[in-house]
């Protein structure tokens, strides 16, 4: 019975952090598509910025998009912007392009 009770409790410790990044999250989705839909309609792109920081992209995800964003090992940047929602994304192929640097010299 005490085993249930401690393991309630770690799981509480790490889901209040999760439950807090999940609010943040949808937050943040529900503040782009208002900026959106403030905009007359000729003049939505569904992408851009929300809280002049956080990057937006609610346009339909297409090949191009997901591999300029997810595996462009020329990029200048490791972290963008997500292909479909809210925040950021890893590009993977940046990061495979400095490992492999690193391991050739």
């Amino acid at each position: 019975m005490g085993s249930s009770t401690s393991g309630g409790k770690n799981q509480h410790r790490g889901g209040g952090l999760k439950r807090l990044v999940t609010l943040v999250t949808i937050g943040l989705a529900v503040a782009a598509v208002v900026k959106e839909l403030r905009k007359p309609e000729e003049e939505r792109t569904w992408n851009g910025k929300v809280a002049a920081v956080v990057p937006y992209d609610f346009r339909f995800p297409t090949v191009e998009r997901a591999k300029e964003r997810l595996w462009d090992p020329e990029a200048e940047h490791v972290v963008g912007p997500r292909v479909f929602g809210v925040g950021w994304a890893v590009n993977v192929g940046r990061v495979v392009a400095i490992v492999r640097a690193k391991l050739d010299v």
